[in-house]
């Protein structure tokens, strides 16, 4: 009995990488022969090769039941339905399409009742993460978008951040009779990324302000000794040591604090000026200004910048000023206590102006020193390219803190101007793309004035 294996020729089928798929099992095939002399046969194909076709089958579609061999019954062939409807090979139509006889075509049809039917299928058939990926491909594949504007479909989705930023687009052209199911679907999502966001950014946040809050006369227990050590350096006086004095029943022996062998080459620090944490205090400790792109590619960054927005406008150590842009500037501060408002408050995809926005954050800087500037766009600038960068030196100059992200988001990578991105690097203002949940160790860091925690910082200049 010997075993030969052989790699799966599923996992190059170049079939199967245009659907996005590798291996369905992750393993290799294994084929048994039973050999004699000078004889090979082959035996019946195991149960593992039967899950291996199964699996192949689904990835692959209609298309490769001859090849496979591989027929589906029952819960598979209503999941390779729901499949079919959204990646046939007629993919990319507009609703309408029908389903050939043979092969995959794509089409959820026009009706509101057949995507709704959809909708429910994959929520049934599949986890969360990918009913919210099957959505985003029906809306950007098959154009299902004008649908979300009936109140059923919106009761059918799968909420999501993704969904919010395609509502907000669509929110001029929805109906009454649709905004309320929206304002709903919106705070969901809204306040699942409060209850993931706020505990986290709240503690980060409120350490990183008392920390910043220096006194010169602390209390003994508010003393910051490492700040306290660096800033009386130039105070270090030495302490002679002298070899032999000192025995063991003098002054403590050698490793004895106050024998010879303990201070020698040692000396003290004359802490002529004490360096404490700040007491936590009822006034704002600092202004922080969130300037966000509202151009459609930043759907996403608007979305989590809207509810960091209203958690830190609650902080009362905090003076929070939201503020939107396209080519228009528009001062969102006054709905903070409602990021949904702040939400229906943004119009998506317009053009871009960041010098425009920028002149009115600035125009709001009453305390220079204590204020943090926060950039959110992809810096596609469609202004005058020249003031924008005359406007954050001058800031910088000024000593505010200026935090340029091209993206507040779970994405990847953004796409965004390489020249702007490297013109501001160039002004101490770095720009890199940052996840949710790091943007409460970025504010931390940008409040106590230490390096920003710039991921992938290589790539990201």
């Amino acid at each position: 009995m010997t075993t030969t294996t052989t790699t799966d020729p599923g996992a190059t089928d170049p079939r199967a990488t245009a659907h996005g798929a590798t291996d369905p099992t992750g393993e290799t095939m294994e084929r048994t022969t039973a050999q004699a002399p000078g004889t090979a046969r082959a035996t019946a194909p195991h149960a593992p090769d039967a899950e291996r076709l199964r699996r192949w089958r689904m990835v692959l579609g209609a298309d490769s039941a001859d090849s496979t061999g591989c027929a589906l019954t029952g819960q598979d062939a209503a999941m390779d339905g729901a499949l079919n409807a959204l990646y046939g090979g007629g993919a990319g139509k507009k609703p309408g399409g029908g389903r050939g006889a043979g092969g995959r075509s794509a089409g959820l049809g026009a009706s509101a009742p057949s995507v709704a039917r959809w909708l429910g299928d994959i929520r049934t058939y599949f986890p969360s993460s990918v009913v919210q990926v099957m959505q985003r491909d029906a809306i950007d594949r098959l154009g299902l978008a004008a649908l979300l504007l009936e109140p059923e479909m919106l009761e059918a989705v799968e909420a999501d951040v993704h969904l919010v930023g395609t509502l907000l687009s669509l929110n001029k052209a929805m109906p009454e009779t649709t905004k309320e199911t929206a304002r709903a679907v919106v705070r969901k999502v809204v306040e699942d990324l409060e209850k993931r966001l706020e505990s986290r950014t709240r503690a980060t946040l409120s350490g990183a302000l008392d920390r910043s809050a220096r006194i010169s006369r602390p209390r003994p227990r508010d003393i910051d000794w490492n700040r306290t050590i660096r800033a009386n350096l130039k105070n270090y006086l030495p302490v002679p040591g002298t070899a032999g004095a000192g025995g063991a029943g003098a002054s403590g022996g050698a490793g004895v604090p106050g024998g010879a062998g303990d201070t020698e080459g040692r000396g003290t620090i004359v802490p002529e000026r004490l360096v404490g944490y700040g007491r936590a205090s009822r006034s704002a400790k600092k202004d922080i200004v969130l300037c966000i792109d509202q151009s459609g590619s930043m759907a996403a960054s608007v979305v989590y910048a809207s509810v960091f927005g209203a958690v830190l406008a609650s902080m009362r150590t905090l003076s929070t000023r939201l503020v939107v842009f396209d080519t228009a500037v528009v001062d969102l501060t006054d709905q903070l206590d409602d990021p949904v408002d702040v939400l229906f408050g943004t119009r998506l995809g317009g053009g871009t102006d960041i010098n425009r926005a920028l002149a009115y954050c600035q125009s709001k800087i009453t305390r220079p020193a204590d204020t943090v500037v926060v950039l959110i766009s992809d810096l596609y600038e469609g202004g005058i390219r020249d003031e924008m960068l005359k406007r954050v030196a001058a800031m910088k100059t000024s000593g505010v803190q200026f935090v340029t992200l091209l993206a507040l988001s779970d994405e990847g990578a953004p796409a965004y101007d390489h020249e702007h991105a490297a013109a501001l690097g160039a002004l101490g203002a770095p720009a890199f793309a940052c996840t949710p949940d790091l943007f409460p160790d970025v504010m931390a860091a940008a409040i106590e004035k230490r390096p920003l925690p710039i991921p992938d910082k290589e790539t990201q200049q």
